[in-house]
């Protein structure tokens, strides 16, 4: 079998290829990324509403935010929905719990623990790592420097 040069390899690809269709993918990134973070001011306004208080609602909102994309997730719509998306499913909060509920559903026939414990942090973990690192850091900077 002969092997394929760079320029016989895109000609191929090219021919055997999907077209994206990048105008109409980000048209639907931006509105449904658009339509959860307007769900998100909706939920604000019924919060306030109900009475609560400005530094509690900055905590409902993404407590609320978080479960209905984790409920989602294991309902398959999340995923159904972010086939259409795109990243506009995946920039907000939203993404970040089908991040987490997606490996633990998916492993959880390997048990509570070396697949739901261990696989739900899989894809979160380094980003989990890193923030709280960089917080640290951040931290430690203002600390040192009495910026705070």
């Amino acid at each position: 079998m002969r092997q394929l040069t760079n320029k016989e390899y895109n000609e191929k690809v090219k021919k055997t290829g999907r077209k994206t269709k990048t105008v109409k993918n980000c048209i639907m990134a931006f509105l449904v990324g658009g339509a959860i973070c307007t769900l998100g001011e909706i939920l604000a306004t019924l919060y306030e509403n109900a009475g609560l208080i400005k530094e509690e609602i900055a905590t409902a909102v993404p407590v609320t935010l978080i479960a209905l994309a984790a409920v989602a997730t294991g309902l398959k719509i999340y995923d159904k929905l972010a086939a259409r998306a795109g990243a506009g499913t995946l920039v907000p909060i939203t993404g970040f719990a089908n991040a987490v509920v997606s490996p633990a559903i998916e492993f959880k026939t390997e048990g509570h623990i070396m697949g739901i414990g261990a696989k739900m942090f899989s894809i979160v973990g380094p980003v989990l790592v890193f923030g709280i690192t960089a917080s640290f850091l951040y931290g430690l900077v203002l600390w040192i420097f009495r910026l705070t």
